[in-house]
């Protein structure tokens, strides 16, 4: 095989659409046009895409169960001087997919890794849900098995930071519904489905609201998704209302629902902890 003299031997991790084929950039087009090999998880799925470009270098496949034996290999082409290109089958390569074994082995036998960004979907879902962002934590997929997808959601249920989850169709239900469950129906959420292809849909609303809509079109049930959730708004970090004390004053005037709700209102926090608060004061009294 004639090695390619027009890039260095190097690894180059590039980004490519996650729907939308406009959305690769020219960079991204010249590097898979220039490189000898290009390592992808389905080398089908990923030949289409090259063959849109008019790029066409050796493909090899690189996927989460054989990556730690292809380091080896993709070391062995780069000390012979070829230039290696990593993909996934969308989007930015790592994130929630495979390749960190092999970009692990590459720095270490001493070749430069040259990233080649361009799209993501945990970003571009981001800049599009209008919760903040200056602080947010990303989970990925949630476990597949209730019991641990509670679990996990349970573990960063205090985080005030946005919270940010991947799913797939076959447990975009299940998942809302362990929110509601473990989050409480009132927390805000935004759900991208399809982000960049013909069905694009942002759902914005309360976890109980989206939850609904959810199971009421079936078609909101389709694709693939990024799962956005408020994060926690501790009562303890509000300024100026004792919560104790509001609830003594709230708790005789109103039903404990009504006196709950209007503590989130004015203070913040979860509904059911202010209801168990109430509820409790009224069987002190």
């Amino acid at each position: 095989m004639s090695v390619n003299t027009t890039l260095p031997a190097a690894l180059y991790v590039v980004a490519t659409p996650i729907g939308n084929l406009d959305d690769i950039t020219r960079r991204a087009v010249s590097v898979l046009s220039s490189v000898d090999v290009c390592c992808a998880e389905d080398t089908r799925h990923s030949r289409r895409l090259l063959d849109h470009l008019g790029a066409s270098p050796r493909l090899i496949s690189v996927h989460e169960h054989n990556e730690r034996d292809r380091g080896h290999f993709i070391v062995s082409l780069l000390e012979q001087g070829q230039s290696v290109a990593l993909i996934s089958d969308a989007g930015t390569p790592l994130i929630s997919d495979p390749g960190y074994h092999l970009v692990q082995a590459v720095a270490e036998a001493g070749f430069p890794v040259h990233p080649v960004p361009g799209v993501s979907a945990v970003i571009t879902a981001l800049s599009v849900a209008g919760l903040p962002t200056d602080h947010w934590r990303f989970e990925g997929f949630l476990p597949a098995k209730t019991a641990a997808r509670q679990k996990a959601l349970q573990a960063c249920s205090e985080s005030p930071h946005t919270l940010v989850f991947y799913e797939s169709s076959h447990r975009i239900l299940a998942s809302l519904a362990d929110m509601v469950s473990v989050y409480g129906g009132e927390r805000r959420v935004v759900v991208a489905r399809e982000l960049t292809k013909t069905f694009e849909t942002v759902l914005r609303g309360s976890l109980d609201e989206v939850l609904g809509w959810v199971e009421a079109d079936e078609h909101q049930r389709k694709g693939e998704f990024v799962v956005m959730v408020a994060g926690e708004e501790r009562a303890d970090q509000t300024v100026g209302l004792d919560p104790k004390a509001l609830a003594d004053v709230l708790a005789p005037l109103m039903p404990p629902k009504q006196a709950a709700a209007a503590m989130v209102s004015l203070i913040g926090g979860r509904k059911k902890e202010w209801y168990e608060l109430i509820t409790g004061l009224n069987k002190a009294d």
